[in-house]
């Protein structure tokens, strides 16, 4: 295995329990390369975002517990610290659900995002810009409330407010759930645009279609284990795969009955 050094992140072995007795996850490993994309694939239940709640230490407001296990953010353990601490390495996350402060303007969310690293006014005043030149539509909602933009802006102020801490790894929980297909492609561009400026990206997606289309690497979970995981690129390109997840066999696309009966037989090798 690479040097842990050599990743942004490393998590190695995780188990997490829920309220003492709801194994969530069980024995997970995988790591995120510096400078890489990796999607985080599995069905509802899977396991996914209990894997960002330990990453980001937000599992205690869950009543979730790191039981074994280490996590590893740029080569220090940050397993069971605060999330405060955690932000503080160098992680950001855009949560599922476009989770921004609606009575505060675009501009104020932004700033909000910056908050962690006290920035001086030029300093702040740049990464305005380096945000209104990832999202350009922005610049025309900068002074309104966040609360009244379309879901797509919406999701644009949550993703830049998290850039605004300028993070070495972006964790995104589902960001391209609810949004029409021309704003999902606005929003893969522009994860590829973060990523090739250096952050790395964790990617939570049920679109595995484009989670796979932009990614370096991939895990699938299933039932809190890692049950396959390799290049996106090969994945991609795996019979096993294109049933389960891209919703294609043989001779097409599948109808969703046969996924769900699919999904029922199937048994994922280790």
């Amino acid at each position: 295995m690479v040097d842990s050094r050599d990743h942004v992140l490393s998590i190695q072995n995780l188990e997490v329990v829920y309220s003492d007795v709801i194994l969530a996850l069980r024995g997970v490993s995988l790591e995120v390369p510096s400078g890489t994309i990796v999607a985080l694939l599995g069905a509802n239940g899977a396991g996914k975002t209990t894997v960002l709640r330990s990453i980001s230490g937000l599992l205690p407001t869950h009543r979730g517990e790191i039981t074994k296990g280490a996590i590893r953010l740029d080569g220090d353990d940050v397993t069971n610290r605060t999330a405060a601490s955690i932000v503080g390495h160098g992680l950001a996350q855009v949560m599922e659900g476009r989770r921004i402060f609606p009575d505060l303007s675009v501009q104020e969310n932004l700033r909000a995002g910056a908050i962690v690293r006290r920035p001086g006014r030029e300093e702040l005043q740049a990464s305005y810009e380096a945000m209104l030149e990832l999202f350009p539509v922005l610049k025309d909602r900068w002074e309104s409330a966040a609360g009244y933009l379309s879901g797509g802006e919406q999701q644009m102020v949550a993703i830049a407010q998290a850039l605004m801490a300028k993070p070495k790894l972006l964790l995104m929980d589902e960001p391209s759930l609810g949004l029409a297909p021309l704003v999902i492609e606005q929003i893969r561009d522009a994860i590829v645009d973060i990523n090739r400026q250096g952050t790395g990206v964790l990617l939570i997606e049920q679109n595995a279609q484009m989670a796979l289309s932009i990614a370096d690497h991939a895990y699938i979970l299933e039932n809190g284990k890692v049950a396959k995981a390799g290049p996106a690129d090969q994945l991609r390109a795996d019979k096993d795969i294109q049933e389960f997840y891209l919703g294609m066999g043989e001779g097409g696309r599948t109808r969703l009955n046969e996924v769900k009966s699919y999904r029922r037989q199937k048994q994922w090798s280790s």
